[in-house]
């Protein structure tokens, strides 16, 4: 039997916390927190009571606790549990629902069990991100996409209607044309647009169809095989198109091109070999 397993991060960048629990067995007796918790239960079934209201949890459940809602979890079969979670502190609450554009200070989810939602696989992917600990500008912009996606979802929450900021965006893609290689943040952008960062991520995924950070990185990419075509290393490709080293650039051109950068680079040599043997 695999032995359990407990890892906890804290991101900075996001101010939270992250459980991953694998493999765990043991049961919860009835507590609160003083903290938003969002979860993911991705095996083991358990019988859960939420404030004296019992659920039959299993894979693919979203839990969503509110600040002192008491609850208490036991195995109802042997398989073991494995989880992931986020605690959210109400001050960091409350910044999401200004940066998201609530009206009430702080949410209430309605249900503490949401099942087989959609929104599973984002809430994962952005997961991964945190547990990566790794800097990545796509974390923060897929974060607000996914709060906003919860609270709209699973509160009662109201938000205002924000216009639809083409100019801005545009602004930003100007600024990113002429500046990916350097270090941008999300921060630099939202000043640039003068609007707030998940304003600027909605409005800028609405108009482009893809986060500032994924339209960045594609910029990034486009320049970087500009650059092998024309015989620039590995290295020179990354550093002129602003990766922080070889190894992501690496990474990030093979998962968005298909091929490693020395396997497109080869591409255009042996065209450029035949080409010379032709002039010859």
């Amino acid at each position: 039997m695999a032995q359990a397993k407990k890892v906890i991060c804290y991101d900075k960048q996001l101010q939270l916390e992250a459980y991953t629990f694998t493999g765990v067995s043991q049961n919860f007796p009835n507590h609160f927190h003083d903290y938003y918790v969002i979860g993911l239960i991705e095996a083991g079934d358990r019988r859960l009571v939420v404030n004296q209201q019992e659920y039959m949890i299993g894979p693919g459940d979203l839990l969503t606790f509110n600040p002192y809602d008491r609850h208490s979890c036991e195995e109802i079969s042997a398989g073991c549990l494995t989880y992931r979670c986020f605690n959210i502190k109400k001050e960091k609450m409350r910044h999401i629902m200004q940066e998201i554009g609530a009206v009430e200070e702080l949410p209430y989810f309605l249900q503490p069990v949401q099942k087989q939602s959609s929104t599973v696989d984002d809430f994962t992917r952005v997961h991964q991100l945190v547990m990566a600990e790794q800097e990545e500008g796509e974390k923060e912009s897929l974060f607000y996409l996914l709060m906003e996606d919860f609270l709209q979802n699973f509160t009662s929450m109201e938000q205002t209607n924000p216009l639809f900021a083409k100019q801005e965006v545009e602004r930003v893609c100007d600024y990113l044309e002429h500046h990916y290689g350097e270090k941008i943040t999300l921060d630099q952008l939202s000043e640039i647009a003068h609007l707030n960062k998940h304003s600027l991520v909605r409005n800028f995924t609405r108009y482009k169809g893809i986060t500032p950070y994924r339209y960045l990185e594609t910029l990034r990419i486009d320049k970087a095989k500009k650059l092998l075509e024309q015989g620039k290393s590995l290295l020179e490709a990354a550093q002129q198109t602003g990766f922080y080293d070889q190894s992501h650039f690496a990474n990030y051109f093979n998962r968005l091109i298909g091929l490693t950068p020395s396997q497109y680079q080869s591409v255009f040599l042996k065209m450029k070999e035949k080409e010379d043997l032709y002039d010859e």
